[in-house]
């Protein structure tokens, strides 16, 4: 890519697309184009196709997503499927139409089957049944991944796609009911702390393994894949560092500074046993990541203590 090229991040103001934006800038990139939701709809087909041919960008990141945690996915699993289908369909058709060259879609470590083998290898797309409570945004995102292909295979377009990890950092959303449950503990721990409580209630056995990336290291990942990337097969993108629900409600404890008990919800829904990505691919190319979890933590707490006007309330 040059520096000057037009890039336009759809879904710039969440939390990987604000991300990769910082990143660009950083980059010395000087011809970013996004728009916040409120000026453009992505569910909306003709205001989405006329924004791409009039800004007829070089290069699309589609970071645009309805998303949550387990309890919005299993609640709303209609609007979970519905509004994603039609963002990624309206954007890919708009890049299309405009010519854009090059796109990168990104996904989520859902597409894969629930008990596929660990780590995850790119081939188990499509291999075996999803995770019952995320199932509905699973398949959304396997159809973006289809679609690249179908673009790559069709017209000859240099699109590529790639599935993150679970993510966390700036601008994560700390809805106290949708959010992720990173982003959920941080924001239980630091009320609690607050509040003076004795003690925080956290789902299920507390057994279930999960890798967990900074977006920083994200975003660094997606220029890196457009600038070495180009390949029909969808790529993973996570940070190899893996830990139980459990050790992290503890360590996040103890960033926050609770020094209560943590109880178990056994009643509630543990999700998939283990989650972790075979990044080895990725990692072959040259990329790896940066932020260990503690640092990452750490540093996503500091920006939910200092930014309490810019937390996200859906």
């Amino acid at each position: 890519m040059k520096k000057t090229d037009t890039i336009y991040v759809a879904g710039h103001r969440g939390l990987a697309g604000s991300a990769i934006w910082r990143h660009l800038e950083n980059e010395g990139f000087s011809n970013l184009v996004g728009f916040s939701s409120s000026e453009l709809d992505l569910t909306n087909r003709p205001a989405v196709l006329e924004m791409m041919a009039r800004i007829t960008p070089d290069v699309v990141i589609d970071a645009a997503a309805k998303v949550g945690g387990i309890h919005a996915n299993d609640t709303y699993p209609a609007e979970f499927l519905s509004d994603n289908l039609q963002i990624q369909l309206n954007v890919m058709d708009a890049a299309h139409q405009a010519g854009v060259a090059r796109l990168l879609f990104l996904g989520s470590s859902c597409i894969y089957p629930k008990f596929a083998e660990q780590p995850i290898k790119e081939s188990s797309l499509l291999t075996g049944a999803l995770e019952e409570t995320n199932s509905a945004y699973g398949i959304a995102k396997i159809a973006g991944i289809l679609q690249v292909q179908a673009m790559r295979k069709q017209y000859g377009h240099r699109w590529i796609s790639a599935m993150p990890t679970n993510l966390y950092g700036p601008n994560d959303n700390y809805h106290p009911e949708n959010s992720h449950v990173l982003a959920a503990f941080i924001r239980r721990f630091h009320e609690a702390k607050m509040s003076g409580a004795e003690s925080v209630t956290i789902w299920g056995t507390g057994s279930p393994l999960r890798e967990f990336m900074h977006v920083d290291d994200l975003a660094s990942a997606v220029v890196f894949l457009l600038e070495h990337y180009d390949d029909p097969e969808t790529i993973n993108v996570g940070s190899g560092q893996e830990i139980s629900i459990s050790d992290l409600a503890h360590l996040i404890a103890e960033i926050v500074g609770f020094d209560g008990s943590i109880d178990h919800d056994l009643s509630q829904p543990d999700g998939t046993p283990r989650k972790m990505l075979d990044s080895s691919r990725l990692h072959a190319l040259g990329w790896k990541p940066r932020w260990e979890l503690r640092e990452g933590i750490a540093d996503a707490y500091e920006w939910f203590v200092q930014n309490p006007a810019n937390l996200r309330s859906v």
